[in-house]
C-alpha cells in the first residue's frame, strides 16, 4: 500500500515534472514538496497547511483529491496534544470553628509537652542548693553555727548528715552544734530522682 508521500513522488515522475516545476505551478515551495514526499513531517507546517499543499499537488497532477486527502490522514502522525497545566490555586485561610478548635488543642499540647519537658528536666537534674551562711573559713564562736540557705522546694536536705526541714518557699536554717574537732560543714541536697548537690564550708573555732 502506497504512502501519500509515494504517491504524490510518483505522479509527478509520471508527468515529468521536477521539484521547481512544480513549485511554480502550485506556488508551494520544492523543499516542502520535497519533504512532503518524503514524509519529513517535522520540516514542514502545521497539519491544516500540509492538508492544503496535498490537495493542491493531487489537483495539479490529476490525482484524486478525496484520495490523496484519505492516504494523508492515514499516513500523518498523530498530533502532540499541549497539555496545560493547571493554575495554581491559592488557597484562602477561612476562620471557622473547626480551624479555632484545631488551634486550640494545639496550643495545649504544645503547652503540655512544654510542661512534661520541663518537668522531666527538673526530675533528672541535681537541685540548686545555696548557701549563705556559713561563709568559707568562716570563725565560729561558741559550740554552735548557724547553717541556712535555700534549695528546691521537693527536695532533701541534710547538714552534716542531720535532716534539715526545708520551708514551703525553699529556705532552710539550723542551728549546727559543732565539736572542737569540727573543721568543715556539709550541706547535701538531694531530688527525688536521686541526684545530689553538695556544698562544703570549712569553718575555724576561735580559741
Amino acid at each position: 500500500m502506497k504512502t501519500i508521500g509515494q504517491i504524490l513522488k510518483d505522479s509527478r515522475i509520471a508527468k515529468s515534472y521536477s521539484l521547481k516545476h512544480l513549485e511554480g505551478v502550485t506556488k508551494i515551495k520544492s523543499g516542502f514538496i520535497d519533504a512532503i514526499e518524503k514524509e519529513n513531517w517535522e520540516d514542514l507546517p502545521p497539519f491544516p497547511t500540509v492538508l492544503g499543499f496535498v490537495k493542491s499537488l493531487a489537483g495539479s497532477m490529476g490525482v484524486d483529491t478525496k484520495m490523496a486527502v484519505a492516504v494523508l490522514k492515514r499516513d500523518y502522525p498523530p498530533q502532540k496534544l499541549r497539555i496545560i497545566p493547571k493554575p495554581d490555586v491559592i488557597k484562602k485561610i477561612v476562620w471557622s470553628p473547626k480551624l479555632t478548635f484545631t488551634l486550640g488543642v494545639s496550643a495545649i499540647l504544645i503547652i503540655l509537652f512544654g510542661y512534661l519537658i520541663t518537668q522531666y528536666v527538673h526530675f533528672i537534674s541535681p537541685p540548686v542548693l545555696n548557701v549563705a551562711s556559713p561563709k568559707e573559713n568562716q570563725i565560729v564562736k561558741g559550740n554552735s553555727v548557724v547553717v541556712f540557705g535555700s534549695t528546691e522546694t521537693d527536695a532533701k536536705l541534710t547538714v552534716n548528715n542531720q535532716p534539715v526541714m526545708v520551708a514551703p518557699d525553699g529556705k532552710f536554717s539550723i542551728s549546727l552544734d559543732i565539736a572542737k574537732d569540727t573543721k568543715e560543714i556539709i550541706i547535701a541536697s538531694s531530688s527525688r530522682s536521686g541526684k545530689t548537690t553538695t556544698v562544703s564550708r570549712r569553718i575555724q573555732l576561735e580559741q
